[in-house]
């Protein structure tokens, strides 16, 4: 059998091959036998099993569906109700992969498009995926099962690792409700009489997602490429926007118009002292001349993202106080990014600039008389977190921050500072609610790291410079 060209871009809604390689199929069997290589005992990947709003009676949101990053990162496939068995014991070639998908249901496909699905002909979902041995979702438990009655070993899951965590001072941690925790739940009750041990495959599946491959780091490029471009017109049309709605509109707009991919997240755009909210989402308040406002946006290519911050002056410049401010980030950000190398941990490297700032406050604005109230202590976010899969790439606690850095990693670049400050600046004084972040995505090299993001426009004269050139209003 010979993969038809146009197979891909028919199940492009629930398969995803943009930005993966040029054989989609044969990249993620690749990651699947490295996976396999690593393992010691059976495990599973279970896939989201609805589509969003559909766990309540009342919403019909037909939102975009985004899958488990792990089991995406090894099937490729974008839709509910999937599982993903790999079996490095299993002596039958055949029966190291398996994926279960739901039974075929032509009804269904006739309200929402074509489904992956089983039926008595699985050639396509065959050369679509590269796994040979595809069963329906309703024979899962029952193999799992038979399996757990064969090993002496142990059941891996994806991401038991993430679901439970114990802090430095003793405090466990656990994330509730989400399909993963379900799953292990019911795995634990299932195979508790067997006395299988229920271990995780995290570790194992992160080392090999983290670190980006040759295909990975071009579908991120052009996902930079996108947002810069998007971002320099949306830069010429502020002063003619009237709130923070319509500016986000015209910047998400842009993305998609120039992508083949949906936004990584949905867009903050927050004015003023709604800059000082860090995942402000009211997103409807006018935008004031003389306020400055944040802009936290990204696009996808492929499976992978851009994850870009700025702040920009509503008017087209910078105040005196919001150019001493911004440009304390600005350098932070530059002092930040020269310290990145493999090797360094994130953890320390987050400490380090939080002190680069907090020491520059005082030796930059307080003297020269200025005054400052925070709305944090010490540390207001993570300056880094691993982008990939995900945007906010790795396990949900960020265990990874205590791990030394490798090529082929990205990270994200994002000081910031939010809060109320008041000086006399050049005779004039100045009182405001002022929150900047500036945000790139730097992808760490054998000597140290490339920013990504170098040519989406944020030095102070490049942005005003930008904004000046207002469009015609004829």
């Amino acid at each position: 059998m010979h993969l038809d060209e146009n197979l891909p871009t028919r199940y492009s809604q629930v398969f995803v091959s943009s930005g993966v390689g040029e054989t989609a199929a044969a990249v993620y069997a690749d990651r699947r036998s490295q996976l396999l290589q690593k393992m010691d005992s059976f495990g599973v990947f279970a896939g989201v099993p609805r589509e969003p709003g559909s766990e309540e009676a009342f919403t019909s949101t037909w939102s975009r569906f985004v899958q488990d990053p792990a089991f995406l990162f090894l099937t490729g496939i974008n839709q509910p109700g999937c599982y993903l068995l790999l079996d490095p014991l299993a002596k039958d070639p055949l029966r190291r992969e398996i994926l279960f998908v739901p039974p075929k249901d032509a009804s269904k496909e006739f309200w929402y498009g074509l489904r992956i699905g089983f039926s008595e002909n699985l050639d396509e979902i065959r050369l679509l995926t590269g796994i040979k041995t595809i069963l329906s979702v309703e024979h899962f438990w029952t193999l799992l099962q038979e399996l757990s009655t064969s090993y002496r070993g142990s059941l891996q899951h994806a991401y038991a690792f993430c679901l439970e965590f114990t802090t430095q001072t003793g405090d466990l941690k656990r994330f509730r409700g989400d399909h993963n925790d379900t799953f292990a739940e019911k795995a634990a009750s299932v195979f508790s009489e067997q006395g299988l041990e229920f271990r995780s495959l995290a570790p194992l599946h992160f080392d090999l997602r983290v670190v980006l491959d040759a295909g990975r780091i071009a579908a991120v490029k052009k996902a930079q490429e996108w947002t810069r471009l998007a971002f320099e017109e949306t830069l010429r049309e502020i002063p003619r926007l009237k709130n923070e709605r319509q500016l986000g509109l015209n910047l998400d707009y842009r993305m998609q118009s120039l992508s083949d991919g949906d936004l990584a997240f949905p867009t903050i755009i927050a004015g003023g002292r709604n800059a000082c909210c860090l995942h402000y989402a009211k997103k409807d308040e006018p935008l004031r001349k003389g306020d400055l406002v944040l802009l936290d946006f990204g696009i996808r290519s492929g499976t992978q993202h851009s994850d870009i911050s700025r702040t920009i002056p509503v008017s087209g410049q910078f105040d005196p106080l919001q150019r001493l401010l911004y440009q304390i980030i600005l350098d932070a950000q530059e002092f930040h990014q020269a310290q990145v190398k493999p090797g360094v941990l994130l953890k320390e490297l987050d400490i380090n600039v939080w002190e680069f700032i907090q020491e520059a406050l005082e030796s930059r604005f307080v003297s020269l008389g200025g005054r400052y109230q925070l709305e944090y202590e010490l540390r207001p976010h993570g300056v880094s977190h691993l982008i990939g899969e995900q945007v906010h790439e790795g396990d949900p606690f960020r265990c990874y921050s205590e791990i030394p850095l490798v090529p082929g990693m990205m990270i994200s670049n994002e000081p910031g500072i939010y809060g109320h400050f008041e000086a006399f600046l050049e005779g004039i004084h100045y009182d405001q609610w002022i929150g900047i972040r500036i945000e790139d995505d730097l992808l760490i090299t054998e000597n140290g790291c490339e920013n990504l993001s170098q040519g989406i426009l944020k030095s102070i004269d490049a942005l005003e410079s930008a904004m000046r050139q207002v469009p015609s209003l004829e």
